[in-house]
């Protein structure tokens, strides 16, 4: 597996994986009406490059396939974490969340995170600040604010 930053020509792969992975991965922890308004299948590709280019985003690469991303801002907030469907349990989330937190001068990293995602960021020594819900298009969706210091 090979990190690298993100390219714009990188959104394609990445919108895909964003959808399958939410629909797939998720699907234990949120309803589907929830998984439509998560991952709509329409994402506003132009602003996602913006948020992407101007925040520290990386790509995993296995076979000049992209199996994962994430991306953090300056100030240490994970924005994104996402691993493709058929690569989950493989280390790629992990490799991605190290390479961001050492990118960052941050003495604090903070993220949002799914009920899905939340024992991962346990794991890894971050704590609940607070349960959230999250309404999209009149759908709430629970989520996790989350904190580590350096």
């Amino acid at each position: 597996m090979e990190l690298r930053r993100y390219l714009p020509s990188d959104l394609t792969q990445i919108s895909q994986l964003f959808y399958d992975t939410v629909h797939t991965v998720n699907a234990a922890d949120y309803s589907k009406e929830q998984l439509d308004v998560w991952a709509t299948g329409q994402l506003d590709l132009d602003n996602w490059n913006k948020s992407f280019l101007t925040h520290y985003t990386l790509v995993a690469v296995v076979n000049n396939e992209i199996v994962g991303f994430g991306d953090i801002t300056m100030e240490g907030y994970i924005d994104r974490l996402y691993v493709h469907k058929d690569y989950q349990g493989q280390g790629i989330a992990t490799a991605l969340c190290n390479a961001l937190e050492n990118a960052i001068e941050s003495d604090q990293f903070t993220t949002h995170a799914s009920i899905t995602a939340k024992p991962f960021f346990e794991r890894r020594g971050y704590r609940v600040i607070r349960a959230q819900q999250v309404s999209r298009n009149g759908v709430e969706l629970t989520n996790y604010v989350m904190e580590k210091n350096k």
